[in-house]
This record gives structure tokens, sequence and C-alpha cells, in this order.
């Protein structure tokens, strides 16, 4: 059943991402514990393992959080490594990818900083060598970018005429965590997959490079690069926005011509107003009493990525992310899990209705589907089932029934 929404402006939590708590009772460390639950199924941490972690984690406490996943990341590492050297490859490869993921988790509240480069380079390390003893047929990719590069990863389906799907995230995402969301769901589904970080994304913050209001701008790089150096085809290619990757995609929408098809969970056009509103609760939260000190470090980081270092800042900088739904007429799907705010839902029904596309979907997921959650968090089989469903139909790539 559908719900429908209150006024945005009066939320008192206008980026709730959970319909419901699962493992704590602080509610950033629930959806990211969420997060790493999620990617078991494609190869991340299994739910004994992300439990056992969880059993060495204070609730609310980053420096108890970093501390569990990363030494858990480390003895995923060194079985690893034994079972390499004993011939035992892909043994060795599922296990070295799942020590990314337990790094990847690490540094979630590690915050702005040396502690944060470091993690990030550890699994940086664990992907690639986790991708080489899988032999996935992944490519690391760099793309320069005003002072700095912008990276990605590139995985060539077996079929050479294989659509390709470029995905994008959001805010707490690097593109090497987006292989565990949907990328290795999209691959076996028979479509090429490319990866990407856009300023303010991945580690790219640590190089000076912030969010931009004109997504499409760097978005259209990443693309003049995946034409020019892995024959990617006009036409032939699919734009997948994650989290805040929904105003990006919206963004590019409305200018990038090459595209066949833009998917977006969550579709987020106003992403200036998510901010303000955040804003706004976060000071009224601090106010009534202390916040956690996960969600501090939550928000130091986020000013990191937007380049502020107040919430004032914060505001100004993001005001400009806006995205014109009349620009927008080519096919798009949007993404709504039922367990999210009701900014989000409030966006996206309005960006759904007001597109100019003829060709359009909007599909609310409740919580029987599991999928409620924002980005799907707690069911991304059901993203991956959604937008290879809509990406079947729309390249006529569908297996008829016996």
């Amino acid at each position: 059943m559908n719900r429908t929404p209150n006024d945005p402006a009066t939320e008192t939590n206008p980026t709730r991402r959970l319909g419901k708590s699962y493992r704590f009772a602080d509610e950033h460390m629930d959806l990211f514990f969420m997060a790493a639950l999620g990617w078991g199924p494609s190869g991340g941490l299994d739910v004994g393992q992300a439990y056992y972690i969880a059993e060495h984690i204070v609730d609310g406490d980053p420096d108890t959080w970093v501390k569990a996943f990363c030494d858990y990341g480390d003895y995923l590492d060194r079985q690893a490594s034994e079972w390499l050297a004993k011939g035992w490859r892909r043994s060795a490869g599922e296990m070295r990818l799942k020590a990314f993921a337990s790094y990847r988790s690490a540094w979630q509240f590690a915050g702005p900083g040396e502690r944060f480069c470091e993690l990030y380079a550890q699994h940086q390390r664990a992907f690639e060598l986790a991708i080489a003893e899988l032999q996935l047929a992944g490519t690391r990719f760099e793309i320069p970018w005003k002072h700095s590069h912008l990276a990605g990863h590139y995985f060539a389906n077996a079929d050479t005429q294989a659509p390709l799907v470029l995905v994008i995230g959001g805010s707490d995402t690097c593109h090497e965590d987006l292989f565990l969301t949907v990328g290795r769901n999209l691959l076996e589904r028979g479509y090429s997959v490319a990866l990407a970080d856009l300023p303010g994304q991945g580690d790219s913050q640590a190089r000076e490079l912030y969010w931009e209001a004109q997504a499409e701008q760097p978005i259209a790089a990443v693309i003049d690069h995946l034409v020019a150096h892995f024959g990617a085809r006009a036409g032939h290619i699919a734009l997948l926005g994650l989290s805040l990757g929904g105003y990006f995609a919206c963004r590019a929408a409305g200018y990038e011509s090459r595209l066949a098809t833009v998917m977006a969970s969550t579709p987020l056009p106003d992403a200036g107003e998510m901010f303000a509103r955040s804003v706004k609760a976060v000071t009224h939260d601090y106010n009534a009493g202390p916040i956690s000190a996960a969600g501090m470090r939550n928000h130091e980081t986020t000013f990191w990525k937007a380049g502020a270092t107040t919430p004032e800042e914060l505001v100004q900088r993001t005001d400009l992310m806006r995205a014109d739904p009349e620009r927008v007429k080519l096919p798009f799907l949007s993404l709504l899990g039922g367990g999210e705010s009701d900014l989000f839902t409030g966006q996206s029904r309005a960006w759904h209705s007001t597109i100019a596309s003829t060709r359009k979907s909007l599909v609310e997921l409740p919580a029987q589907t599991g999928a409620d959650g924002h980005v799907q968090v707690n069911n991304r089989l059901r993203l991956a089932q959604e937008c290879c469903g809509w990406l079947d139909d729309l390249f006529a790539r569908n297996t008829p029934s016996l």
C-alpha cells in the first residue's frame, strides 16, 4: 500500500532511509550495518560475519565501528593470502572480496583525514586483488578532472554487443562498493558495467574535489572515456544513479544525448532542499540534546564531501543542486522505498509526474518486498531485478518463456 507523505517542510527526519530498526539504536550505524549485510549475496560479508563484527561495536561509538571492521578485514585478508599460497585461487578471491567489504565499511565512520585515507587505500588494494584472483574482466580507469582525476572500473560482459550500464553512487559510496550493491548483478544478467566516482565521491574529496551542481559535466567526461577507451556506443548506454546519485542522474537525464535511459533509486531532483532541511533538522536535534558521536562523524564527512566547513556553507554550496523535469524526455525508471522519508517520497512522485518522458515508470516498494529501504539497502537483489527488467524491455533482450 502506498502511503501519503506529510509536508516535508515539517518532517523531523528528512533523510530517513529505513522504515524500521534492525541492529543498532543509532540510525546511522543501523543504516550502514544494513548496507554491509546487503552486500553479502554479491560477495560481501556473510550474515554470521557481519553479526560477529557487530558484537565488537558500541552502539553510537564510531571508533569501535572502525576498529571492528578494520580488524576483521585484516583477518580476512590474511586468510585470503594463506589460501592463495596454497593455490586456492577462487577461494582466496572470494575471501579477499569480503576483506574489501570489511575495509569499506570500516571507513564509513572514520571521518575526514588521514585515517579515512589509510582505510581507503586498504580497500582499494583488496578490491584490485579480489577481481584479479576471481578473474573478473575488470579494468580500472582514471579520467582527468580539474586539478586531479575521477576513478572508476569497467567490467566487460562476454557479449561484445551488450549494452553498458554506468552506475553512479551517492554521498556515502565509492565506485568499488557499487560492484556489490548492483554492479555484479548487472554483469551476470548480461550487461557491461562501468562504476565511477564523481567529484566528492570515493576519496576525491581528499584531493579537493567536491560535489558539483552541474553533475552532467563530469558524467559526460566519464561517458567520453567509456566511448573512447571501451567501445561504449551512444544509444546503448544506460545510467543508474543511487542515493545522491539520484540527483546526479536526474540532472544528466536533461543534458546527455548518448543515454538510452536513466534509472534512479531514489530520484532526488532538488538535492538542495534535502540538505537545507537536513541542516534544519540536525540543528533542532542538537539543541534538543546531544547527537551521537557516530552521527557527528557522519555530518563531518558530509561537510567534507561538499567542501563546506559550516552548516550555512553546506546549504549555500548545495543550493543550486536542482534538476529541471521539463528537460527530461528519455525513458526514465524511478524506484522508491516505502520506508524512505516524506521528502524522498514527495520528490520522487513529483519528478515522475512532471518529467516530459513519454516512457516512464515509478516503482514503489513497500515493506512486504523487504526492499523498502533507501536504494533497497535491505534487498539489493530487488534493485537489480527492477533495473534489469526495465532494461531488458527497453533493449528488447527478454528471454521468451518456454
